[in-house]
Parts: structure tokens; C-alpha cells; sequence
């Protein structure tokens, strides 16, 4: 796996945490949806949806999700 992805400009890195416990991550601003949820970055969101896909076209099962202070992960499972 390449250490680094730069998908339409947002860099998303590689963690390994062994056991299995792969994925990339990338932060970027935190955004609030209409009833005041945290919600990633719509830039971002996109580039973490391309990179899941892209990912998927390699041959690995990925998902795209996000957590709190505008992470967003694409985990490979």
C-alpha cells in the first residue's frame, strides 16, 4: 500500500495498526449538518468516496466513513 494517496488534492495517509486495523485518514475543516451533527468536509467527503472506490477497483472491500473533529477514514477490511 502506498504510505501516502493525494485523491483531488486532500492527502490521505496509511495507518497500520496490525491485526488487521488498516486504513487511510485525512482531517479537514468540521462542517455541522441541519440539526447540528458533525459532518465532514463535502470536498473531502467526495475524496474519500473516490479513494473507497478506487481501492474497491484494486481488488480490496473498503468503507468510507467519518468520525469527530473532521476525520474521515477509508477503512480496508
Amino acid at each position: 500500500m502506498q504510505k501516502l494517496e493525494i485523491i483531488n488534492g486532500w492527502e490521505f495517509e496509511y495507518v497500520d495498526n496490525g491485526g488487521g486495523d488498516t486504513f487511510y485518514q485525512c482531517r479537514g475543516d468540521i462542517y455541522h449538518d441541519d440539526e447540528h451533527d458533525e459532518i465532514p468536509e463535502p470536498g473531502l467527503w467526495d475524496a474519500a468516496l473516490k479513494l473507497e472506490q478506487q481501492l474497491k477497483d484494486d481488488g480490496y472491500v473498503a468503507d468510507a466513513s467519518h468520525s469527530e473533529k473532521g476525520w474521515v477514514e477509508v477503512n480496508i477490511l
